[in-house]
């Protein structure tokens, strides 16, 4: 329990006064006076010793508490972008991430969604998440969304909200600020030691994904210290093959390269190429997870719910109640 200064004072209040007493009542009768002298002497020699002892305690956490505070404002601000939508396992995957994201330090959360407004679902949520965040919205064109039908690969996603965080950062943050900035899909599971990994992004860092590309991992390869190339089996040609999940950006960077963005019509699988071939070579990449070889973020899509009892419900009028967000 921390010990406040006004604490100290009050015990030390509270010792004089019982002394003051113990003196009173002690005036008047017959004593050995060298004997209570003796008493007091103690009492006060050891009431000074308690309040010394509180003194000590009360700099020590207090000096830990300004070391705590130093290292906090030392380590540079992790900026986690992530589009989101709605739909049944929105919440839960939102819950699921953010409980994760409690755990990192100087972290700050982009949450941008594809809504022509902000939604009660995730306004909500971001204010219960004991989170720093920003939160922010805009709908995709009609002509970019997928259909129903659609499969998830035909079209990208997230690309109009992803570049909405990136234009936030560049109006509300200067180039002399130190961060990183990565791209958290909420579809994803972290380890957080992967932010530890990538808090000392100078450029691009990057590292291997988990359960993406038909494959168990992608990851770049790495000699002596630097990328050479990358393990993946689809379109192994693409400027930089590579999961959005893969990479961290340093703030600096993208601050210094205004122009620099996601290109809405870029072809399925180049999307992430869009916007790393206006930043960094291969050969500048920073390799992390040991030279690329630790699997610390894994592409986990949930399976799509299926709602035939629900649906069979509704239509009896005894669907489950519609109050209950789920």
């Amino acid at each position: 329990m921390k010990v406040k200064l006004k604490n100290v004072f009050v015990i030390y209040f509270l010792v004089s006064v019982i002394g003051l007493m113990y003196a009173l009542l002690q005036l008047g009768q017959p004593c050995d006076c060298s004997q209570h002298l003796r008493s007091a002497s103690d009492l006060m020699h050891g009431k000074d010793k308690k309040i010394s002892q509180l003194l000590s305690e009360v700099k020590r956490l207090q000096a830990r508490g300004k070391d705590s505070e130093l290292e906090g404002q030392a380590l540079p601000v992790i900026y986690a972008i992530t589009p989101t939508y709605a739909r049944l396992v929105q919440k839960a995957e939102l819950v699921r991430i953010s409980q994760t994201f409690l755990h990192v330090k100087n972290f700050h959360w982009i949450v941008v969604e594809d809504s022509p407004v902000k939604t009660q679902l995730v306004s909500e949520l971001l204010a219960q998440s004991g989170l720093r965040f920003t939160h922010l919205h805009t709908e995709t064109p009609k002509e970019h969304k997928l259909k129903e039908s659609d499969p998830n690969w035909l079209k990208p996603r997230g690309v109009e909200q992803r570049n909405l965080a990136l234009q936030w950062l560049r109006e509300n943050r200067e180039l002399s600020e130190e961060g990183v900035v990565y791209f958290a899909d909420d579809d994803n599971t972290y380890s957080l030691r992967l932010f530890d990994e990538i808090r000392s992004t100078k450029r691009v860092s990057v590292w291997p994904v988990g359960l993406v590309g038909g494959l168990r991992f992608e990851r770049p390869l790495v000699e002596k210290g630097r990328v050479v190339g990358f393990y993946t089996a689809w379109k192994p040609n693409r400027p930089f093959p590579m999961d959005m999940a893969g990479f961290a950006i340093a703030l600096q960077l993208l601050l210094a390269n205004r122009e620099a963005q996601f290109d809405m019509l870029a072809e399925r699988g180049y999307l992430e190429s869009s916007l790393l071939q206006s930043l960094v070579s291969i050969e500048e990449l920073e390799p992390r997870a040991d030279n690329c070889t630790k699997v610390l973020v894994w592409h986990t899509r949930s399976e799509k719910p299926k709602m035939k009892q629900e649906e069979l419900l509704q239509k009896q009028g005894l669907g489950s109640d519609p109050s209950i967000e789920v």
